[in-house]
């Protein structure tokens, strides 16, 4: 490896310089994320439209021809809108804000690493959008109906045990959902899965880092089953479809990290053999075993030389 590879930019700036950059950066990130708040709060109804599409369908397909949604606050309505905008300008604003990030950054990475660093910069949002839109599309429809549906059906069987027959005429349960607690299940859906979905970046970046192997995540995996069992039980509502759905959906992400992280340690490794680190595998092999062997005959004259003192 040439060290004009890995030349690092001129940044022998002193530190007052570096924090008054970093202070320009962070403003510019947060009028990006002002700005996209605004043009989100300005479109806030539409937003909120789209988000409540799920539950509308759900209350149309179980005989409900004109849903409706209530607000019991004055204040309500307006902050449900200022927290559709809270989101809605942070996914708006992210490029600027990733922008911002890479400029501070870039100029103290080696060449080789803005290479490695950029793409998951770039997946990364990408990801967060793929599992907002599954969240959004198939993961709070089948929420809306295990809960929605759930009353019926409870409905209906009390009354089939009770009188033997469906009673059409008696106390009907109606749905009047409130605009902020409907809001809030389906952001928080839509943030879980879209955070969950940064996992192989994560795990990917780590591996890069060589904080993580491919072995040693495949070697924690029953570890890891329990961890997103009980992440499936923190984020999602108390039902077992979207429990399930989460579990398999991230369980899944794992198994993919562990692919991934396995061909970055290949790259390392064969990187390692170009070096002339080592020339093959068994060859690796056998200078583990001659430094463990070494380390034991050290442990063993230490061992030795206490007894004489002895």
């Amino acid at each position: 490896m040439s060290a004009t590879d890995n030349d690092i930019d001129d940044s022998a700036a002193p530190l007052i310089e570096h924090l008054a950059e970093l202070r320009t950066r962070l403003i510019r990130s947060v009028l990006a994320f002002v700005v996209g708040m605004i043009i989100c709060f300005s479109f806030g109804s539409m937003i909120l439209d789209f988000l409540l599409v799920p539950i509308e369908k759900t209350m149309r397909n179980l005989g409900n021809p004109n849903p409706v949604m209530q607000y019991t606050a004055p204040q309500e309505y307006f902050f449900t809108l200022i927290r559709i905008s809270m989101v809605g300008g942070l996914a708006i604003s992210f490029p600027v804000i990733a922008n911002q990030l890479w400029r501070f950054v870039a100029p103290g990475l080696y060449k080789n690493e803005k290479n490695a660093f950029l793409p998951f910069l770039v997946a990364s949002p990408v990801l967060f959008l793929i599992g907002a839109a599954f969240a959004h599309y198939v993961v709070v429809p089948l929420a809306m109906q295990f809960f929605l549906g759930f009353s019926d059906a409870a409905s209906y069987i009390s009354a089939l045990i009770v009188t033997g027959e469906v009673n059409t005429s008696g106390i009907d349960i109606v749905f009047n959902g409130k605009v902020n607690e409907s809001l809030d299940i389906t952001l928080k859906m839509i943030v879980a899965f879209g955070l969950c979905f940064q996992l192989p970046v994560l795990l990917t970046l780590m591996g890069k880092a060589g904080l993580v192997t491919a072995e040693g995540l495949g070697n924690v995996r029953k570890y890891a089953v329990v961890g997103i069992l009980l992440l499936a039980a923190l984020v999602t509502p108390p039902d077992v479809v979207t429990q399930v759905i989460l579990f398999v959906v991230v369980y899944g992400l794992y198994e993919i990290s562990i692919f991934l992280v396995s061909r970055v340690d290949a790259k390392r490794e064969k990187q390692l053999r170009e070096d002339g680190f080592y020339d093959d595998e068994e060859d690796a092999d056998a200078d583990f075993e001659a430094m463990a062997d070494e380390m034991e005959r050290e442990d063993s004259i230490v061992e030795d030389q206490k007894d004489r003192d002895q």
